[in-house]
């Protein structure tokens, strides 16, 4: 048997191999442009928030050549990267200390972060108490006070 034989193989087992773990996902960032309502740019009483266009004779409807897209099911993201941050995790809000309890068996999947409203103090229980269980925190440089 030819190497190239070999090589194939060990290709055909390595891509039967399903854990997650072994091969990470990459997240493919797609465009993110926004859909903008039709004539949003022509008048001012007309929000840019998406509105599908209902009229008989409307050519963004129709789908004529040069006008503006609509938002369809194939401008969505991987469903097992969506909501991904570039690190891997997904994101997970935590108020309290025993929120942290929650991602005990999810630290590879999912990462802590701390709500906008909890206090400096608290939030250093929660820091705490992460890195105790090895769970990732996305904001834990913030609004925590350190006296010099």
């Amino acid at each position: 048997m030819s190497t190239n034989g070999t090589i194939h193989q060990i290709r055909k087992c390595l891509s039967a191999i399903k854990d997650p773990y072994f091969y990470p996902l990459r997240m493919k960032s797609k465009s993110t442009k926004r859909f903008n309502r039709h004539q949003s740019d022509t008048y001012k009483c007309v929000a840019p928030n998406w509105r599908k266009p209902k009229g008989i004779d409307n050519r963004v409807r129709r789908r004529f050549k040069g006008q503006a897209a609509m938002p369809s099911i194939g401008y969505g993201s991987n469903k097992k990267t969506r909501h991904m941050m570039p690190s891997g995790h997904k994101a997970f809000v935590v108020n309290n200390p025993s929120d942290v309890d929650l991602l005990l068996m999810h630290n590879k999947t999912f990462a802590a972060e701390i709500s906008h409203s909890v206090s400096s103090r608290k939030r250093v229980d929660i820091i705490a108490k992460a890195k105790q269980l090895g769970v990732k925190v996305t904001n834990a440089k913030a609004r925590v006070t350190t006296e010099s």
